[in-house]
């Protein structure tokens, strides 16, 4: 099974934080039970739920942080640490480390939200990548609709919507199967097998070369 990073964006703060933090959670849970990879910003609220979600179902959890270092991210930022596996210090404040989130994510859940939701939705769309919108959560993803009514080409997005957080899952999820489905996993396991042969016996050769 290819394994997929999923990113779940929403806000960090406001109302939607209160009303939608369940939401987030199942929806990391979700992720993570389906055995793929959920990515945030590694920053509080919704994001943070959704990480939490997939952590406490065993799933892996990679946060991409603003700050340049652990001690920039907890002094400066005061963010969190402990629902991540994982943290990439970005160093590239808020903007850039949207974009740096989106683009190593292969898909965007969108919960609740406000402007920097938006920035990473529009992010997503502009790149065409699939995206997963929760409906009734608030903010940002509940006027999504509206604004690529006015302003997206039809037919031009992969936008599926839904007011479940599960079936939103799935859906993104069989969006990417079916975007990935001319890649057979078994073929990439014999390939890899080959290159860590050719790997080995080049780092053998290498060594004889020296000792001799």
């Amino acid at each position: 099974m290819l394994r997929f990073s999923i990113c779940i964006s929403g806000a960090a703060s406001g109302d939607t934080v209160d009303n939608a933090c369940s939401m987030a959670y199942e929806i990391g849970k979700a992720i993570a039970e389906a055995g793929h990879i959920v990515t945030t910003g590694a920053t509080v609220g919704l994001p943070y739920f959704g990480a939490r979600g997939a952590y406490e179902a065993g799933g892996r959890s990679i946060g991409f942080s603003p700050a340049s270092s652990l001690r920039e991210h907890v002094r400066k930022y005061r963010l969190p640490v402990g629902v991540f596996d994982y943290i990439n210090f970005t160093g590239m404040h808020y903007v850039g480390r949207d974009i740096h989130l989106v683009q190593s994510s292969d898909a965007v859940i969108t919960i609740g939200g406000r402007m920097g939701s938006l920035h990473e939705f529009t992010t997503a769309i502009e790149a065409r990548m699939p995206c997963g919108v929760l409906l009734e959560s608030g903010g940002t993803a509940d006027i999504i609709p509206h604004l690529l009514e006015k302003l997206e080409e039809p037919n031009g997005t992969r936008v599926v919507f839904d007011n479940d957080p599960v079936r939103l899952v799935k859906q993104v999820i069989a969006m990417m199967e079916e975007e990935y489905k001319d890649i057979n996993i078994e073929q990439l396991k014999k390939y890899e097998a080959t290159f860590d042969a050719l790997t080995c016996s080049a780092s053998e050769n290498h060594h004889k070369n020296r000792a001799g």
